[in-house]
């Protein structure tokens, strides 16, 4: 009992996970209306159809002129073929028009020589070049066809996505509603940033960190402030989260101690709404999640490292299923582990890892497994590999899978 902090018992993440979000069944958010010009990186509401063909014409790719590819035919750098310009539609056989990228293709042609594959000589061109019907031009509807879904519900917007629409002369598109998160930090020993601190008082972080967590999902958060280790503020606390917000998390207060108090009070505003407390993983065995309310409470540890580990597993997907989105995992890439590293039977493990890549290869270079107080693994890591509950390790030069949540450098 004492290796487990006095838990008795750990539930394993998915079981905990899965018991969680069942017992919540969270619902997609409302839909809002927005400009385009504030749509990066929201989430689509609803499926958007082209409302014409892309492009809406047949059109020239590139600069030069159009004409009828049976003209080119046979024509080479030795034997150019030779045609008349013209200044309107093409009537007669070789004739040929000067058209620029993007322009119309006029009626009478069906291909557009390049203009580096001709020659000028007064009215008349030599085309060096033999072409097929549809060289050099894009035809209508051959980007997207109208009527066409061109971005999907539960997708998050990025600038290409953006300009798709804008071409489709999309001013506005309808998009899901934020999730509110509020956030509660506990414990007598926080001060905030900026206010003096009194002995052994540190400043609180983790708000924070989580804050801007929640900025990269596109759920915006709130502060519910410092509550005390005291059971009327900390109610009275998640009470005005659970009155705003759609999801409320609260860091410290959550393990067995004197002042671990965050667990006792959800179960007093709403008994049984544990889901469940003490998760088999490292960092953050002492995380809990329950359900008050039908609001989810996600009560991370105080320590911030844990608490972004915490936010990780538990509040990541809970926000992009309020946002609709099925799946939105972090880019991963396999790398070889640079030493071994010991893991914990019955816990999963979340090691932070610096990637660097040599030579052409991706290297792991593990931060360190304990410390879930020391921010700088956080700051020293661009990633995290997973040892799973039955390894007690993994071995030097392993390839492992490596959760990318900061950029891959070459290393110097």
């Amino acid at each position: 009992m004492a290796r487990l902090k006095g838990f008795k018992k750990l539930t394993s993440i998915n079981e905990a996970l899965s018991r969680f979000l069942d017992r919540l069944q969270p619902r997609k958010l409302a839909t809002v209306q927005i400009s385009l010009k504030e749509a990066l990186g929201r989430v689509t509401a609803k499926n958007i159809n082209a409302t014409k063909d892309l492009p809406p014409y047949h059109r020239s790719a590139v600069d030069g002129y159009a004409l009828r590819a049976i003209d080119t035919v046979g024509a080479s750098p030795y034997q150019p073929k030779d045609l008349r310009l013209v200044n309107k539609e093409l009537g007669g056989e070789r004739e040929l028009r000067e058209i620029w990228t993007g322009n119309t293709l006029p009626k009478g042609a069906d291909s557009v020589v390049m203009l580096e594959h001709t020659e000028r000589i007064g009215n008349r061109i030599q085309i060096l070049v033999s072409l097929t019907p549809g060289a050099n031009v894009s035809r209508k509807g051959e980007d997207v066809k109208k009527g066409d879904v061109v971005v999907k519900a539960g997708l998050r917007l990025r600038p290409h996505h953006l300009g798709l629409l804008a071409a489709l002369e999309n001013r506005e598109v309808k998009v899901v509603r934020k999730p509110k998160v509020a956030l509660l930090a506990t414990g007598s020993e926080l001060a905030p940033l900026g206010a003096p601190l009194k002995p052994n008082q540190i400043v609180e972080v983790n708000s924070i960190i989580l804050s801007e967590l929640c900025s990269e999902l596109g759920a915006e958060s709130f502060s519910l402030g410092i509550a005390r280790d005291d059971e009327d503020e900390i109610r009275v606390r998640i009470c005005e989260g659970l009155a705003e917000a759609d999801l409320i998390i609260t860091t410290g207060g959550t393990s067995v101690g004197v002042h671990d108090l965050v667990p006792r009070v959800i179960e007093q505003i709403e008994p049984h709404a544990l889901v469940a407390h003490g998760i088999a993983m490292r960092p953050g065995m002492p995380t809990a999640l329950a359900v008050v309310q039908r609001k989810p409470v996600l009560v991370l540890s105080g320590n911030p490292v844990a608490a972004s580990v915490g936010f990780e597993v538990f509040a990541r997907p809970t926000i992009l299923r309020f946002l609709g989105i099925k799946e939105e995992g972090r880019a991963r890439l396999k790398a070889k582990l640079t030493r071994r590293v010991a893991g914990v039977l019955g816990r999963r493990v979340i090691l932070r890892v610096r990637v660097v890549e040599k030579d052409g290869d991706f290297l792991a270079e593990p931060i360190r497994i304990k410390g879930s107080s020391i921010i700088t693994t956080m700051t020293k890591a661009n990633g995290y590999v997973i040892i799973p509950e039955d390894r007690e390790g993994l071995r030097e030069n392993e390839v492992v899978m490596v959760h990318l949540f900061g950029t891959v450098r070459e290393e110097q």
